[in-house]
């Protein structure tokens, strides 16, 4: 019996990969769109979700496994919801509001400068 050589999909690869960075671009521009932070934080998790998926099926080979890894990547994916639903619930009282980006200051040696927290209404 002769062992055949499979040799990799590479036009494949590339329309993922492109896909990927298209996603990519997708996420920065969710990050310029004045969404609440509680929409915003949905919104990313969900792209990043695609993009962790298609990496997970193609770069990782399990598009063609068997049911149980899909059932067991089934549960870590709802622990996972889960866990990033956790700090979600914090954000309700923060409704309405937009996310602003602070600057990061430095002090002369080298440490963070002291900044007061801004005051969310």
């Amino acid at each position: 019996m002769h062992a055949t050589h499979h040799a990799p999909d590479v036009k494949k690869y590339l329309i993922v990969f492109g896909a990927l960075m298209v996603l990519t671009v997708v996420t920065v521009a969710i990050s310029y769109l004045r969404l609440p932070i509680a929409g915003a934080v949905l919104l990313g998790m969900a792209v990043a979700s695609l993009k962790a998926g298609l990496v997970a099926a193609y770069f990782m080979h399990l598009k063609g496994e068997k049911t149980l890894i899909f059932v067991l990547l089934g549960l870590c994916a709802v622990g996972l919801i889960f866990l990033f639903g956790i700090p979600l619930w914090d954000l309700s009282e923060l409704k309405g509001t937009t996310l602003e980006v602070q600057p990061f200051h430095m002090e002369a040696h080298g440490t963070p400068a002291a900044h007061p927290a801004p005051h969310v209404p």
